[in-house]
């Protein structure tokens, strides 16, 4: 098993801040944005290391349908993983 390694502080909603909370570092680390209105971004973070965090931008997101999903990869593999949030 192979648990989700992010933690999501929604206190600012337009800026929802990621945190690294595994061991582990996160390679290629990229978030895709999107919404009901085709809205769509992508940003690349690169390498995150235990503790870092970056912050997701929503401002032009229609919050009421924004979905952000993360993508890495794991240290050693070429497995890559996906996990999608809403605010």
């Amino acid at each position: 098993m192979y648990a989700v390694p992010w933690k999501v502080d929604r206190s600012d909603t337009r800026h929802p801040v990621v945190t690294n909370v595994s061991a582990d570092v996160l390679d290629t680390v990229r978030c895709f944005i999107g919404d009901r209105h085709g809205r769509a971004r992508t940003d690349g973070f690169g390498a995150l290391r235990p503790g870092d965090a970056v912050q997701v931008c929503l401002c032009r997101a229609d919050l009421s349908s924004a979905i952000v999903t993360l993508a890495w990869y794991r240290p050693g593999t070429d497995e890559e993983f996906l996990w999608r949030f809403v605010l």
